[in-house]
């Protein structure tokens, strides 16, 4: 190498800019999260800076930029102000002519805890990246790194991103979207270490609760080994767990090499509660894998100022449900009858929901962005969630392979072939791509399924899967029906409010609306805590008079009440199963 050639190296090397950020904490009690930017070896005349609007892994465009102040840029060298200005709700251009070194000062308002949003406060400080730092376009794949500064000794750091050597409370990400897949867990947290299949992992637990660290980290070790001899091997070096103890949340948010919890603080010690716990938990973690590595294409690259669509939520999120029910179940966390029973209760959630038969599961993985998680009290009359039916039409697809072939093959095989086909080289799929996988493992021609249950809104019909396993799903109403209304009634600040009306019910034909407020029912006075005991006195076609007040109007409108509905759904062995439907049964979930 001549000298010329290494001085021409070294000078292409010094115009590549450098990225590094700083998070200090000084007063956490005013929930503001101080953040200084340093950008050296800048060379272009304006510096762009954009705020993503949403995070992967929650579908919504959330506007993180609504929380940034107290902006500013200036000179590193020379402390000179530069000149910014905001071009659109995401957008800061700043003027930096001549100007190499730059340093941008602003604040993130951070007093929401969920697991897409920050929070600051006296115990803790939460954030996640693509709530809390800018992008430079054209640089995403810049490595990036971020110094913590705590406001207390005692605060503990706790982050999947690897610290800088030789540095103190310096991380590192590869690039942008690492940084945004980092959450960061800063305080007074308790810190949990445990080795799993030879790798290290970690319990990041903020909150007070009654949570048992010891049971928690050997039920999540076996959750670990079951989905990595699934998969064939867990792909990351080490892993943490964040999480949120709160009075009553519930969620969680997948990442690489890490995932956000938030559950009820008290909801470890009953065992419904605890097991739900762990199906989160078995959520989350299924989604390294799927989604995180297992992409569609829609999200092979993120683009992080708008919606991103695909129509294939419906594995990515509604397959993950099925098997936050599977795993636990294959872990040996619960049994089989268990597993039956939470597979009933979701049946019967989904079937009390009118909206399954107006919105198609591929149309309601590609609205997501503007239905889901925009609720409104019309919601359930026109909208199906992708978790909920993209979980059913995975549990069919998995009777379906497995009672063509025995229990030979199964949904494990189209989970492990889109693993090895798409997962390992994070290549997108398509639509078409996944189908084939599918259709390959059941080897059938899927399209008549598909049709049905992506592209319209028939009816699942789970007796039809069920039966080759000699069960069957079974209708259950109480021994004292209530009538059928069609309402449910909420009490709110000493009111009885109507938050939803069942389209096609008694009370819709009726013309009562949500958000009216229940005042009696035939002249006496009812609470919302005592609508379907005071129902239990009528009978099915009986006419009532209800009256509400609607926008503040007294109206009582008459109201002939229906047969009663089920109250759930239950999955049951047949009286004489087949000894075929027996072993097809022992296959699937052994011996009941």
């Amino acid at each position: 190498m001549t000298k010329a050639t290494t001085i021409e190296r070294t000078s292409i090397a010094k115009l590549t800019p450098t990225i590094h950020y700083q998070v200090a904490m000084v007063d956490p009690h005013c929930h503001l999260f101080q953040i200084t930017l340093e950008i050296n070896n800048w060379s272009d005349s304006v510096l762009n800076l954009k705020m993503p609007v949403w995070t992967p892994g929650s579908y919504l465009v959330r506007e993180y930029a609504r929380y940034i102040q107290d902006f500013s840029a200036q000179s590193t060298d020379q402390a000179q102000v530069l000149v910014s200005e905001k071009v659109s709700k995401n957008h800061w251009i700043i003027n930096t002519e001549n100007i190499n070194n730059i340093t941008v000062n602003y604040r993130v308002f951070a007093n929401e805890l969920t697991v897409r949003t920050n929070q600051l406060d006296r115990t803790h400080g939460y954030f996640n990246g693509a709530a809390l730092f800018y992008f430079i376009p054209g640089l995403e794949k810049q490595p990036i790194t971020v110094k913590i500064i705590v406001p207390d000794l005692q605060w503990n750091i706790s982050t999947a991103l690897p610290k800088v050597s030789g540095s103190s409370n310096q991380f590192y990400a590869s690039d942008f979207d690492t940084l945004v897949d980092s959450p960061f867990e800063i305080g007074l947290h308790s810190v949990y270490e445990f080795e799993v299949l030879g790798k290290p992992h970690k319990y990041a637990i903020w909150g007070q609760g009654n949570v048992n660290p010891h049971k928690l980290i050997e039920d999540t070790k076996k959750i670990i080994e079951t989905e990595a001899k699934l998969y064939g091997g867990l792909p990351y070096d080490d892993y943490l767990f964040i999480l949120h103890l709160t009075n009553n949340g519930f969620g969680g948010l997948e990442h690489k090499n890490s995932c956000s919890l938030i559950y009820s603080r008290f909801g470890f010690r009953d065992k419904d509660k605890y097991n739900r716990f762990l199906q989160l938990v078995a959520h989350e973690f299924f989604h390294l894998w799927n989604v995180k590595r297992i992409r569609p294409k829609g999200l092979e690259t993120f683009d992080y100022e708008q919606e991103n669509y695909t129509p294939s939520l419906w594995f990515s999120e509604g397959t993950t449900s099925y098997y936050d029910l599977v795993i636990p179940f294959k872990a040996g966390i619960y049994d089989n009858q268990t597993f039956l029973g939470l597979l009933a209760k979701e049946i019967t959630r989904f079937l009390s929901i009118p909206g399954r038969k107006v919105q198609p599961l591929k149309e309601a993985s590609f609205d997501a962005w503007i239905k889901l998680y925009r609720r409104d009290n019309n919601s359930d009359n026109c909208q199906i969630s992708y978790y909920l039916k993209g979980q059913l039409v995975s549990l069919l697809l998995d009777l379906l392979i497995r009672s063509k072939h025995k229990n030979k093959r199964s949904l494990d095989d189209v989970i492990r072939q889109m693993w090895e086909q798409f997962g390992k080289t994070e290549m997108g799929f398509t639509p078409e791509q996944l189908c084939q996988v599918i259709e390959s493992v059941a080897d059938l021609n899927l399209q008549d399924f598909w049709t049905r249950y992506l592209d319209t809104t028939e009816e699942l019909p789970f007796n039809e899967y069920l039966d080759p396993f000699g069960l069957i799903l079974k209708p259950i109403i109480d021994d004292n029906p209530i009538p059928y209304l069609g309402m449910r009634v909420q009490a709110e600040n000493g009111k009885e409010i109507i938050k939803f009306v069942e389209v096609e019910s008694p009370a819709k034909l009726a013309g009562i609306d949500p958000d009216d407020e229940l005042l009696a029912i035939d002249g006496i006075r009812v609470r919302a805590d005592q609508l379907n005991d005071r129902l239990k006195d009528y009978q099915t076609n009986d006419i009532i008079s209800i009256t509400v007040f609607h926008q503040d109007e007294l109206q009582t409108f008459s109201v002939q009440l229906a047969d009663p509905q089920p109250s759930r759904y239950e999955i049951v062995q047949k009286a004489n199963p087949s000894d075929e439907q027996r072993q097809n049964l022992l296959g699937w979930l052994g011996q009941m």
